[in-house]
C-alpha cells in the first residue's frame, strides 16, 4: 500500500457561501457544500483540541485527507492570508499529522473566491476564471506549507472536490458550459515544477464509484496518483470497478486511493443518524476488506469531525451539540462509528504489504492481513451474517507467533464503558489451523500487536 487508513478531517469553518440571488447558476440549499466545514471548535479552544488529538492517536490515523478552500488562503487575487482563524485550524490539523507520521492528502474542496469566478456564476459552484492565478495560488500555498513551515507530512494534493466526471461535485460551471478540468491540472502541475515542488497530483477525485472509461482519461501525464469516492458500500459487483481503476493505476505505476468511502443507503442529509450507525461501519469494513484485494492503497472516511446536522452524522467524535447549537466543551467519541471504525484504522499501519489470502467460499465472510514495516501482521475479519460462525484460519510461512483477537458488535460498542481491549491471546504455532468462533455481525482483528483501551495507537 502506498498510504494507510484514516478519515477526512477539513479546516473549514468561517468560509460564507454568497448566495445572492443574482447569480444565474447558483447552489441554494442547505447543503451546497456538504459537511466539509464547522466541525471543528475555535482554535483558541486549546483543551477541546487537545481531546480531538488524543482522539485521533487512539485511532491511529496513517492517511488524512485535510481539506481547505482556496478563500481560506487567497481571498483576493494575489493577497494571501496565512493567520487567519482557519489557517491556524489547518496548521492544529498538519501539526497532529505531523507528529504522528500520517501521510496528509490535501484536498481543495472548492475556490469560492468572486475574483476568480465567471460572471453570473456563484463562486461556490465556479471553475476558475483564470487557471494560471488558480494554479499559482495552489503552488503558492503548498510552497509556504512545505518550505516556510516545514511540513514533511504532505504525500499527496488534490485540487478540487469532485469535478465534472463523477455525479456531483464543485467546479461545475463557467455559465452557459461546464469546464473541462484535464487543463487545471497541467497548469497546477507546471506552478509546482516552477517551485521545484515534487509533490504529486491525485484525481480525478470523481464520485461515485464511476465505472472505469480509459477514454475519460486525459489527464495521467498531469498526475501521480488516481483517487475515487464510494458512498453506495462495495460489494461484489462494485469491487470489480475498483479493481479496473486499480489495474489501470498500477499499469501507469500508481496508487489508487479511495479517497472517500462511506454508505449513504444507510441515511444522510441533515442529522440523519444513519452514517453513525453499526450497519454502515459493517459497510465501511466491507469496503476495506474488498478495496484492499482489488489493489487500494489508501481509504479515507467521510468524516473524523462533523456538525452532523448538515448532510447526515458522520463525525466519529462529537465536537458539535445538535440541539443547542454550539460546540461542545468535553469531546467524547461517537462509540458506534468510533469503535466500529477504530478496530480498522488502530491496527493498520501505513505503508502495508498486503499478504495473499486465499479466498472463502462463504460469501458472507471476508478476510485480509496486512504485513507492516516492523514485520507485524494483522488479519481482518467480518462476518456480515446474521448469526455466528466458525471458521479456521491458517497462517503460513511467519514461524510461531503470539496474537491478539479483538471484536466489535452492536451491541459491545454501544454498552457504556466499552473498551477495546484483547479478548483472547492465541500462542500459534507455523501453519497451525487455528478455530474462531466470529459473533454475528462483527468486525474482528487478529494481530500480533498487543494494544490495551488506554493505549495511543502509536506510529
Amino acid at each position: 500500500m502506498a498510504g494507510g487508513i484514516g478519515a477526512s478531517w477539513h479546516a473549514i469553518s468561517q468560509d460564507a457561501i454568497d448566495e445572492s440571488p443574482d447569480y444565474k447558476w447558483a447552489l441554494r440549499y442547505k447543503n451546497n457544500r456538504g459537511s466539509a466545514w464547522g466541525g471543528n471548535p475555535p482554535v483558541t479552544n486549546k483543551k477541546a483540541w487537545e481531546q480531538i488529538y488524543r482522539h485521533a492517536g487512539w485511532l491511529g490515523m496513517s492517511f488524512i485527507r485535510v481539506e481547505l478552500s482556496a478563500r481560506m488562503y487567497e481571498p483576493e487575487r494575489n493577497r494571501f492570508d496565512w493567520e487567519n482563524e482557519e489557517m491556524q485550524a489547518l496548521y492544529k490539523i498538519l501539526d497532529w499529522a505531523e507528529s504522528n507520521s500520517a501521510d496528509v492528502f490535501l484536498q481543495q474542496m472548492w475556490s469560492n473566491v468572486k475574483w476568480n469566478s465567471y460572471p453570473g456564476v456563484q463562486p461556490l459552484l465556479s471553475a476558475p476564471k483564470s487557471l494560471e492565478d488558480f494554479a499559482e495560488g495552489i503552488a503558492t500555498l503548498v510552497e509556504y506549507l512545505t518550505v516556510t513551515k516545514k511540513y514533511t507530512c504532505i504525500k499527496w494534493i488534490s485540487i478540487t472536490n469532485e469535478p465534472p466526471g463523477g455525479s456531483w461535485g464543485s467546479w461545475w460551471s463557467m455559465g452557459e458550459t461546464n469546464p473541462p478540468v484535464t487543463p487545471a491540472w497541467k497548469e497546477v502541475r507546471k506552478a509546482l515544477d516552477r517551485k521545484n515542488i515534487n509533490i504529486p497530483i491525485s484525481g480525478p477525485d470523481w464520485t461515485d464509484l464511476p465505472v472505469f472509461d480509459a477514454s475519460k482519461i486525459d489527464f495521467d501525464e498531469y498526475i501521480g496518483a488516481y483517487d475515487i469516492h464510494s458512498y453506495q458500500g462495495i460489494d461484489e459487483q462494485k469491487q470489480k470497478i475498483v479493481e479496473e481503476w486499480a489495474k489501470w493505476a498500477k499499469l501507469h505505476n500508481k496508487p489508487l486511493f479511495l479517497s472517500e468511502i462511506g454508505d449513504m443507503r444507510k441515511g444522510w442529509k441533515d442529522d440523519n443518524p444513519g452514517p453513525k450507525s453499526f450497519e454502515a461501519a459493517l459497510s465501511n469494513a466491507e469496503s476495506v476488506l474488498r478495496g484492499i484485494s482489488a489493489g487500494v492503497s489508501g481509504f479515507n472516511r467521510w468524516s473524523f469531525t462533523n456538525r452532523g446536522d448538515l448532510d447526515g452524522q458522520w463525525q466519529l467524535i462529537k465536537t458539535w451539540n445538535i440541539e443547542n447549537q454550539k460546540y461542545y466543551d468535553k469531546i467524547e467519541p461517537e462509540p458506534v462509528a468510533f469503535y466500529g471504525y477504530g478496530i480498522i484504522t488502530r491496527f493498520m499501519s501505513k505503508n502495508s504489504l498486503v499478504v495473499h489470502t486465499d479466498s472463502i467460499t462463504n460469501k458472507s465472510i471476508l478476510s485480509n492481513t496486512l504485513k507492516s514495516d516492523d514485520g507485524g501482521l494483522t488479519t481482518y475479519i467480518l462476518n456480515k451474517s446474521d448469526t455466528a460462525r466458525s471458521i479456521t484460519l491458517r497462517i503460513g510461512g511467519a514461524g510461531p507467533l503470539k496474537l491478539y483477537l479483538y471484536s466489535v458488535t452492536e451491541m459491545e460498542v454501544s454498552r457504556p464503558g466499552y473498551r477495546m481491549d484483547p479478548i483472547k491471546e492465541i500462542n500459534l504455532s507455523d501453519g497451525e489451523i487455528l478455530t474462531l468462533d466470529l459473533p454475528a455481525e462483527s468486525i474482528n482483528t487478529l494481530t500480533t500487536r498487543k494494544l490495551m483501551h488506554e493505549d495511543p495507537a502509536g506510529k
